[in-house]
């Protein structure tokens, strides 16, 4: 299901909550380094359970121990209350 479109102001709010974020289009995106390859797999298993519960999916990819994610709300055509949902559960997880 779609979220409501955040405006610029709830996404500024956001992500002065959630700096390691940075909007860049229609998406936010963050790049984490592990340091090893078993711990962004780790990571990124915890990710795919919270992505799963939540119904809302990542576009990322992994390299040894560096995991990039982006994410946006497709259905609702830019950042929305999901996503910033998707980013509070994500933040807490590492």
């Amino acid at each position: 299901m779609p979220g409501t479109l955040l405006t610029e102001d709830e996404i500024d709010e956001m992500l002065r909550s959630h700096p390691e974020w940075a909007q860049v289009g229609e998406g936010l995106e963050r790049t984490i380094d592990f340091g090893s390859f078993v711990a962004a797999f780790a990571f990124m298993t915890d990710v795919a359970l919270v992505s799963e519960e939540l119904f809302h999916h990542p576009e990322w990819s992994n390299v040894y121990g560096t995991v990039h994610m982006r994410i946006t709300d497709h259905d609702a055509g830019g950042i929305s209350t999901n996503d910033r949902a998707w980013i509070e559960r994500v933040d807490a997880v590492g």
